[in-house]
């Protein structure tokens, strides 16, 4: 049986073969050819030249079903791939480009190694579908919000301790601001939220999940009814203090941002930490410094506007003096406080029921009353009892009366053996 030859064209081919069909046929002229497939009359030439030779298919590209002489060499691919699953098996194809060129010094494209992966069977990097979620537009200015939350994640693949990594970053331009902590509380928000604000002002808002951290989980008092408010987390009652607006997401997607990044930083910063041997917190931090500078400046973004609604940055006094823990105690008649156990001397003389206990983060200690500070000092320990002091065994609360035929009462009635009238009787 003989089998039909098929000819592949493109499109453009099969263009220049139906025009050449027509000039062949001297419907048109060799000019008008040229200037419908947009080719010099010479090149129209060598094209006839070749239909008469080869017949139609004489118009296919000489180089289909041939490799590229631009190609990268098969050495060097060899070796890109062998180094992939030495060193960067679990990167995505971007990154481990991005490693190959850096550390490696072969360059190539992120889609020719994703290529070369796939054609491998190799594809734990493809993307998933994900759920339709409504879309938010960015914010327009720099600083109008930054979306703030912690990441708890293996960051040092078992190398080092758990930790976790506050992480902030703004709406409008996706610059992104982040150090490491050994827990998600009260005093890491407040430190990195002090550091974000000496670096680059106060934002306008601040966007977070329902972290006990940054929404308090209290039921409102009378008092918070009556006045229309909600019980604060020490962190919302700093922000307040500071005049920033703390909103709280109904779900992570809300908050789409932040979790995208963490996403990213866990598969990027994890092998970045791996490959510089970071084990420790302190060494996190130090490095992170220098590679959250590369990071903004290669996935930040330029905001809708040029102003930054970020506010002055404030005097380094005022910031702390906000972002402490601040605790309400009561003032005893001896002018003491009970505060974690410790009890407090008050030095000044004052007409107040309450006063409050400020803790900074540095663990300094300072007492106020209407913004005030008050002079105190811790005292050692409670004077002992008086040793003249006799404990007595406690009274029965009723006293309690004896039977008629109770035998005390019978020996209070009987005559004493010794009594003279008891003789003469």
């Amino acid at each position: 049986m003989v089998r039909e030859d098929r000819v592949t064209m493109s499109t453009k081919e099969l263009r220049r073969v139906h025009v050449l069909r027509q000039l062949r046929e001297k419907r048109i002229t060799q000019r008008a050819a040229g200037e419908m497939l947009r080719l010099t009359d010479r090149q129209i030439r060598r094209l006839l030249g070749r239909v008469k030779a080869e017949g139609d298919q004489g118009l296919v590209h000489r180089g289909r079903g041939k490799p590229s002489n631009r190609r990268i060499p098969e050495k060097r691919k060899a070796k890109a791939l062998q180094l992939y699953e030495q060193q960067y098996g679990d990167f995505g194809p971007t990154l481990a480009a991005e490693k190959l060129a850096e550390r490696d010094g072969i360059r190539l494209s992120a889609e020719t190694l994703r290529l070369w992966l796939r054609a491998r069977g190799i594809d734990h990097f493809m993307r998933r579908k994900r759920p339709h979620r409504a879309w938010r537009a960015r914010k327009a200015h720099v600083g109008e919000l930054i979306q703030l939350d912690g990441s708890h994640h293996d960051w040092f693949e078992g190398r080092g301790p758990a930790c976790v990594l506050m992480a902030y970053i703004d709406d409008a331009s996706s610059r992104v601001f982040a150090r490491f902590y050994d827990y998600e509380g009260t005093i890491p928000a407040m430190d990195s939220f002090q550091r974000y604000v000496r670096r680059y002002g106060l934002p306008l808002a601040v966007y977070t999940d329902k972290h006990t951290t940054y929404r308090s989980p209290a039921e409102p008092t009378v008092e918070d009814q009556l006045a229309g408010t909600m019980p604060q987390s020490q962190f919302g009652r700093a922000l307040s203090e500071l005049g920033v607006d703390l909103m709280v997401a109904h779900s992570p997607q809300a908050k789409g941002r932040v979790e995208r990044l963490f996403k990213t930083l866990q598969d990027r910063l994890i092998k970045e930490l791996r490959l510089a041997g970071i084990a420790t917190v302190e060494d996190a931090n130090r490095f992170v410094e220098g590679y959250l500078h590369l990071y903004n400046r290669q996935f930040a973004v330029p905001p809708a506007q040029t102003a930054d609604l970020h506010r002055p940055k404030p005097p380094v006094r005022d910031v702390a003096r906000c972002l402490c823990i601040k605790t309400t105690r009561c003032l005893r008649k001896d002018f003491t406080i009970a505060h974690l156990g410790q009890l407090y001397q008050i030095h000044d003389t004052i007409r107040a029921t309450q006063v409050q206990v400020e803790e900074s983060l540095e663990g300094t200690l300072r007492i106020t009353y209407q913004g005030r500070a008050l002079g105190f000092h811790a005292i050692a320990a409670r004077c002992p009892a008086s040793a003249a002091k006799v404990t007595t065994r406690p009274r029965s609360p009723c006293p309690v009366t004896p039977k008629s035929n109770h035998p005390w009462r019978n020996r209070r009635l009987a005559p004493s053996r010794t009594h003279p009238a008891a003789a003469t009787g």
